[in-house]
């Protein structure tokens, strides 16, 4: 009976705790900020929680000890995000019984830019998610990773996918670098493929034309022949990128 008790007593003291950290309006103005699921820097959260960056800090190592965020190196930059699907869902039920709809991500990359451009090697931008996204639907991976820097594997659906697209699925396995993963896109704040067979990827598609890439810079065009195999081969309608 104790230890039924004691566990009872220590449930409810995470609560407390949990609970105490999502109440103070700094750390609930930025948990209610990654509710879109794209990640955010600290220096965004400080400006969404109305707060210096020190005391931004504070707060997100606070919320970093309970479990609600995440925290992703990537280059030079931290991204922060929600611990998962639970965390959103609990923050979810507590903003519709606060009556707060979460406010919209609005990310101010030039538009060039955040429609199609380069990350490296591999299609990063609205295009990169929106073709990643669509390769999840699809089936093309044996797994799902939750969280941006996850590794992939693809599934026998996906390796006969990229290799009807033209890429040499074992030779691009075989590269001295990481095959592929979720790579955390700086515009969008989700993921595009990024790793040996997003690279690729992207050049199969400037070899094939359907994307053009300029001379100086980062920025990728979906061009009209590109328009029609992205909605062939994916089901992607791209009229707005």
């Amino acid at each position: 009976m104790n230890a039924i008790v004691n566990s009872q007593w220590d449930a409810n003291l995470a609560l407390s705790r949990i609970a105490a950290a999502i109440g103070e309006p700094a750390r609930a103005r930025m948990l209610s900020s990654l509710l879109d699921g794209r990640a955010r820097t600290s220096t965004e959260l400080a400006v969404v929680a109305e707060v210096t960056p020190s005391t931004a800090s504070v707060h997100l190592n606070r919320l970093k000890e309970e479990k609600l965020i995440q925290v992703l190196a990537q280059g030079k930059h931290r991204y922060y995000s929600l611990c998962g699907a639970d965390v959103a869902i609990a923050l979810e039920a507590l903003s519709i019984l606060a009556g707060n709809p979460s406010a919209r991500f609005v990310p101010n990359t030039p538009n060039h830019l955040r429609a199609a451009r380069t990350c490296y090697d591999h299609i990063a931008g609205t295009l990169g998610v929106v073709l990643y996204d669509r390769m999840k639907t699809l089936g093309w991976f044996s797994n799902q990773p939750a969280e941006a820097g996850d590794a992939h594997d693809p599934s026998e659906k996906g390796v006969k996918a990229f290799e009807k697209l033209g890429i040499d699925v074992a030779a691009a396995r075989g590269q001295r670098r990481r095959f592929a993963f979720a790579c955390l896109d700086w515009s969008e704040r989700r993921s595009h493929l990024g790793g040996a067979i997003g690279a690729a990827l992207l050049q199969v598609a400037l070899k094939r034309k359907w994307l053009f890439q300029h001379l100086d810079s980062r920025a990728l065009a979906v061009t009209r022949h590109g328009r029609r195999e992205f909605e062939a081969r994916f089901g992607l309608k791209l009229d707005q990128i």
